[in-house]
């Protein structure tokens, strides 16, 4: 029975896929390249158990799977791409995209210490004149920092916890969340991009392995972490077994760049070209949404310190400060 997904942080999954890569490209098995890889003693563990899945004649993919080491949406990728030949392009793929996920976390990080440090020194300063004037108690002191801090606290932990989610979250299960999140701005769009990139990516390795068409689109439908959009391409997938050609079958479709996957997917089933297409495609959609990530992790703590600094003048100019307030039995 396949596990819960335990998956690595982003560096650690960066390191996993390019060692792969590498050992793929020197043709070295992947039973013994994971006999070689190390990352750190508390993860060695999870790899153990890849590698004696590995060696008891499994893919890697079902391997993954069976281990809960991979999210699905990779083990559907990793089986189109053994299906191709070798994985050592998708490997590379992966590792790439996961360590520029993890530059721009660590980035928006560290751009968020400014607006935090603002935060708590206000959240330090704005009770101590009642403190040192008698009208508070210690304790009434303690509760008016740490009220705020628990709060966001308990923001910053829910936040988390439905990343770690990943494919397997209410965007993955429940339609109408993830329709709406779709509808979001900026957001949705952010979204049906991320979403759009991987579907096309399976469906093009899968199609470059010699895989039918009508065979390889139910596998790529599995890559799918968004319900509402699982829910479309099921349907598109509906009426190319029913004989449609893609490019018309694309038509009443909603995502980001159909129009112009419509026009190259027309050329491209002409001309014998469609995985070249389709992989074309997921790669221009991912290096826009990289840069969609990127504007983020600029933007994001800059807006994070204007409201703070907003929100520390509005205390001062309106006299009521900038703390919440205290129960009368602490004051």
């Amino acid at each position: 029975m396949s596990k819960v997904p335990v998956l690595l942080p982003l560096q650690q999954r960066a390191e996993l896929f390019a060692h792969l890569a590498a050992m793929e490209q020197a043709g070295v098995p992947v039973g013994q390249a994971l006999r070689t890889l190390h990352l750190g003693s508390n993860r060695q563990s999870a790899i153990a158990r890849l590698q004696r899945e590995v060696e008891t004649g499994r893919s890697l993919a079902v391997a993954g799977r069976l281990s809960g080491l991979f999210s699905p949406l990779e083990v559907s990728l990793l089986q189109a791409a053994e299906q191709a030949g070798s994985p050592a392009r998708l490997y590379q793929r992966l590792a790439s995209q996961y360590a520029e996920q993890a530059r721009q976390r660590k980035a928006m990080q560290s751009r968020l210490y400014l607006p935090g440090a603002t935060l708590l020194l206000a959240l330090l300063i704005q009770p101590l004149p009642a403190l040192v004037g008698g009208s508070l108690s210690m304790a009434g002191y303690l509760w008016a920092v740490l009220q705020p801090l628990l709060w966001l606290a308990l923001a910053v932990w829910g936040w988390a916890r439905l990343r770690r989610q990943g494919e397997q979250g209410l965007l993955a299960t429940n339609p109408r969340v993830a329709g709406f999140c779709l509808r979001l701005p900026v957001l949705g769009v952010s979204l049906a991009r991320r979403a759009v990139r991987d579907y096309f990516t399976s469906l093009g390795l899968l199609q470059e392995a010699g895989v039918a068409l009508f065979e390889a689109m139910p596998l790529a439908v599995a890559s799918l972490g968004n319900a509402a959009l699982r829910e479309d391409f099921v349907a598109l997938q509906a009426r190319v077994v029913a004989g449609q050609p893609l490019a018309l079958a694309l038509q009443n479709m909603d995502f980001p760049g159909q129009p112009q996957l419509r026009a190259l997917v027309a050329s491209g089933e002409a001309s014998g070209t469609l995985p070249a297409v389709l992989l074309g495609f997921a790669q221009r959609q991912g290096q826009q949404q990289a840069g969609f990530e990127e504007q983020l992790a600029t933007w994001l703590p800059r807006l994070a310190y204007l409201l703070v600094a907003l929100w520390i003048a509005h205390g001062l100019i309106s006299g009521a400060g900038i703390g919440p307030s205290v129960p009368a039995d602490l004051r």
